[in-house]
């Protein structure tokens, strides 16, 4: 346990912090599922709706420190790749 007052106050708000970031994580994870299944349906105009709503969130995950801009890179990429050969058998 803490044993100072300022420790005991990082450990209340780091507490909040972590559910904070965790809610947040949790968020742009289901907006992940959502395109997934939109590519898993073959369904390309959903994957693209969802992929356009994931960007945002993405993107406010980086700038609160949440997930890395490589990482959020790099998924997004994978998964426009993702729609793009969906697109491809489509045509």
């Amino acid at each position: 346990m803490a044993n100072t007052k300022s420790a005991i106050k990082a450990l209340r708000s780091s507490a909040k912090k972590n559910e904070v970031n965790s809610s947040r994580k949790n968020r742009i994870r289901s907006f992940i599922k959502k395109v997934d299944e939109a590519i898993s349906a073959s369904d390309e105009v959903k994957a693209k709706e969802a992929l356009k709503a994931l960007q945002p969130e993405f993107m406010r995950g980086v700038s609160k420190d949440i997930i890395k801009l490589n990482t959020a890179s790099r998924k997004l990429s994978r998964l426009s790749t993702a729609i793009s050969k969906i697109s491809k058998k489509s045509a």
